[in-house]
């Protein structure tokens, strides 16, 4: 009998294979993609190769530390385009698999809705038109609700697939710690195990009344049913709508005069007001993001009267620069725009461990 079932296919170490299938010589050999591909500048790893991954390097680290920890590795500058290209035709070959709904939710990953008698053999079918298109693997997560599909894919990998239930859901998750949920982070992790709640078992069975006065009459509730895997059950292919654009940038040597820290701070809200103005929609908030020597970070933040002037969205960023702590070397800025949303965007959030 047919079930309306969410998958979760996610590319496995896509940025890596995708180099790797430009380069075949490098199969089998540890790589890391990163910024310019200079372990000598400041960036950090955008992702590693499974071989990599095997010395501890991952994604988010900086790179002279990836590149300490393995000294034979390749080591790649980041390629946008070329990820873009190959995401695109992996969504494409999901797109054209009869009676599903598409959700993407980034260049490796998306949700696919469908209605199966058996969810197990229609992923295997999709990996397969995958990699015979693209010759890039995935691994697909199985399950009842977004949030189970999606933490299931955790356990399929690599280029497998899992299924995650109300059935077993607690079986499987139950005595992991609470930071192996998708949505929680360290910070929240760490909130949560205030109140006594160390596993996810703990989580689900929370009073979600209890987690009010530590998160809120919104995230309280939320982060209660997330523990019992319950959500939203319906893949929704509205195309997705930005909040917001945001630029940063790390420098190669470390900002200390106000004025180096204005300018730097002036340019990149004009990249923003360009990527903002092509929007077409008004400004209503702004944050600025710093990271402080040697790699402490701290945002700041204010809502603002709608606007499109670009005048006064940069008086407000500039304001917001009066927040940085004087006397502290700066190694990174950013500055985000978040913008009114349109009626028609897509309702409601979903939950990731990224994003500033």
């Amino acid at each position: 009998m047919s079930e309306q079932w969410v998958l979760h296919v996610d590319l496995d170490q896509f940025i890596a294979a995708v180099e790797v299938l430009r380069r075949p010589e490098l199969a089998g050999r540890p790589v890391i993609v990163g910024g310019r591909g200079d372990p000598t500048e400041r960036a950090v790893v955008s992702t590693a190769s499974y071989e990599a991954r095997a010395y501890g390097v991952g994604s988010g680290m900086p790179l002279r530390i990836a590149a300490r920890k393995v000294p034979d590795a390749v080591i790649l500058p980041v390629d946008h385009e070329a990820y873009l290209e190959a995401s695109e035709k992996v969504m494409a070959v999901l797109r054209a698999q009869p009676g599903t709904t598409v959700q993407v939710l980034g260049w490796d990953e998306a949700f696919v809705g469908l209605e199966t008698a058996d969810p197990e053999a229609f992923a295997r079918r999709l990996q397969e038109a995958v990699l015979a298109e693209t010759q890039l693997h995935c691994s697909v997560g199985i399950g009842d609700t977004l949030v189970r599909a999606k933490v299931a894919t955790t356990f399929g990998k690599p280029a497998g697939v899992f299924r995650l239930t109300q059935g077993n859901w607690l079986e499987v998750m139950g005595e992991r710690p609470t930071i192996d949920l998708w949505g929680v982070g360290k910070a929240v992790s760490r909130r949560l195990a205030t109140l006594g709640i160390t596993t996810v078992a703990e989580l689900a069975a929370a009073n979600p009344d209890d987690l009010v006065p530590e998160f809120g009459p919104k995230m309280g509730p939320w982060y209660a049913q997330l523990g019992r895997g319950d959500g939203s059950r319906t893949v929704d292919d509205t195309p997705w709508v930005a909040r917001g654009h945001s630029r940063e940038t790390t420098f190669q040597r470390d900002l200390t005069d106000g004025a180096q820290i204005e300018d730097a701070v002036r340019e990149l809200a004009a990249h923003v007001l360009e990527d903002v103005a092509a929007e077409g929609r008004p400004v209503v908030g702004l944050t600025l993001k710093v990271r402080y020597v040697p790699f402490t970070t701290r945002t700041y933040a204010r809502k603002i009267p709608e606007t499109s002037d670009p005048a006064v969205v940069l008086a407000e960023v500039l304001g917001l620069v009066s927040k940085i702590e004087p006397g502290n070397a700066v190694r990174l800025l950013g500055v985000r725009a978040e913008m009114a949303m349109p009626e028609d965007s897509r309702k409601g959030h979903t939950p990731t461990r990224s994003g500033w």
